[in-house]
């Protein structure tokens, strides 16, 4: 067997880039939330639109699965012809809406995974996932104002100033 050109091992930095995170989306509903992400992942050449129908029929058919945790959801479809290339994007809701799941809702919190395959984005859902769990992290995530703050408070970019909360001087 011979190794891809692509890496499998791909890291969240990889997956996700600047543009792929954004804060404060207003959306009246989950419908919305999900158009969002699919919307992202269009715009960062992930996917087509018809992929965004493919997460929302998902949805439509086995209910709110994709709310793995309280206040966040993965919206995701299989794998298809409409993933242009394996992506993600990462939503910070202004306000949390409902998706109907028993015991996660509401949520505030939305990435959006676009795989090629099964295995081009485990390594950057196993680090999300170990990310999310630390104390704390879902909270910080949660109270956010720019996407800014988001991309440092992923690992995604150094913070402006340590220990500072300081001004947002340059993008």
């Amino acid at each position: 067997m011979t190794a891809s050109s692509e890496p499998t091992s791909a890291s969240l930095a990889d997956l996700l880039p600047p543009e792929a995170v954004v804060a404060q989306v207003d959306v009246p509903d989950w419908r919305a939330a999900v158009r969002a992400a699919g919307q992202l992942l269009v715009s960062t050449g992930a996917t087509t639109p018809a992929y965004t129908d493919q997460m929302l029929a998902a949805l439509d058919r086995y209910g709110p699965y994709i709310v793995i945790a309280p206040g966040f959801a993965l919206a995701h479809a299989q794998a298809s012809d409409d993933v242009l290339n394996t992506g993600m994007c990462f939503l910070q809701l202004a306000h949390p809406v409902e998706f109907g799941h028993e015991t996660n809702d509401p949520v505030q919190l939305v990435a959006g995974l676009a795989s090629k395959d099964h295995d081009a984005h485990m390594s950057a859902l196993q680090q999300l996932a170990l990310f999310l769990a630390a104390p704390g992290v879902m909270e910080q995530l949660q109270q956010a104002t720019t996407a800014e703050e988001l991309r440092v408070l992923l690992g995604l970019e150094a913070a402006s100033h340590t220990g500072a909360g300081g001004a947002d001087g340059d993008r």
